[in-house]
């Protein structure tokens, strides 16, 4: 059975990113984005909650990051979850995660993200295939009375 990994994220990016690139010639752009959700708890008292994400961009994206994100943006982000292993200091194997962007639209006003409009902007790692627009289908012709009787209309 095939799975689904799909993440949608809407959050303000907590420091500038951080550009690298590879011998291979890509370019990668790492950044930190945070959620927050507001709610009421059981004692009555109101409680934000905010949520640290990991975001790594690659190559035409991470162009992208490095021209127009800045720490406190406003972002959409969509993209997939990616878990890395590795081995701690003291020796322990430890698992982190962070959120491959696949797709991002810059939200907010022209002051929080840079000369672009206030509209955002949206950009994909690569271009959709043209959608088709089906052909509207054809409008059957009225009946014809070919012995000119009454068709009941009023005119």
């Amino acid at each position: 059975m095939a799975g689904v990994n799909k993440v949608i994220l809407v959050g303000n990016v907590g420091s500038d990113p951080e550009i690298r690139s590879l011998q291979s010639g890509s370019k990668v752009a790492s950044f930190s984005l945070a959620t927050s959700e507001n709610y009421t708890d059981r004692n009555g008292q109101k409680v934000e909650a905010t949520e640290w994400h990991r975001i790594e961009m690659w190559d035409a994206l991470a162009n992208i990051a490095e021209q127009y994100i800045k720490k406190g943006s406003s972002l959409y982000v969509e993209g997939k979850i990616k878990s890395e292993k590795y081995t701690d200091q003291q020796g322990v194997e430890r698992t982190s995660f962070k959120i491959r962007g696949l797709g991002l639209q810059l939200l907010g006003s022209r002051q929080s993200n840079s000369n672009e409009d206030s509209s955002g902007g949206g950009y994909a790692a690569a271009p959709a295939a043209p959608r088709q627009q089906a052909a509207p289908a054809p409008m059957a012709a009225p009946p014809v009375d070919m012995a000119g009787g009454n068709d009941d209309l009023p005119f």
